[in-house]
């Protein structure tokens, strides 16, 4: 005849693996979001680090504003022209106001150096700040502040 299997089971044991599900999804949860937020985060700062190479690399071979074709042409200065070229190089256009664009000797002689320096801040997406602070005491703060500077040799 046929015998019945017996699962291992006893019968408080039911619902045991749900219970156990249910208080590691947050951990998981959290890991999962972590990850992502990393990710986000390090690809703002990878486009703010190449935004300001961008700027420095327009000031460094001097733009012209009058010259059809340029990519400063129309432009207001040369400061106006690496700035919009920041901005656009950056790919961060949702959050653009939260970027700040410093450009020192734009103008200057050849052989000396233009710097582009451009601040930005990230907001995390995840509660890490809140854990951080649990776990060591040390508070980040819900925005992290992403900085870059580009310095090139004006041609």
């Amino acid at each position: 005849m046929l015998k019945l299997i017996r699962t291992g089971r006893q019968k408080g044991e039911r619902g045991q693996a749900l219970a156990e599900f249910a208080l590691l999804i947050p951990l998981f949860l959290l890991l999962l979001f972590s990850i992502v937020d990393f990710g986000m985060g390090f690809y703002s700062w990878i486009t703010v680090t190449n935004s300001a190479r961008e700027g420095a690399r327009l000031g460094a071979v001097h733009a012209p504003l009058d010259v059809a074709g340029s990519p400063c042409f129309g432009k207001a200065s040369l400061n106006q022209c690496i700035e919009d070229r920041v901005r656009d190089a950056s790919d961060l256009t949702n959050e653009a106001t939260k970027m700040t664009v410093t450009i020192t000797n734009a103008q200057g002689d050849p052989g000396e150096s233009v710097v582009v320096k451009v601040d930005y801040g990230y907001d995390l997406i995840t509660p890490l700040a809140g854990l951080v602070q649990l776990v060591s005491g040390d508070t980040i703060g819900p925005t992290l502040n992403l900085s870059s500077t580009a310095d090139m040799r004006l041609e």
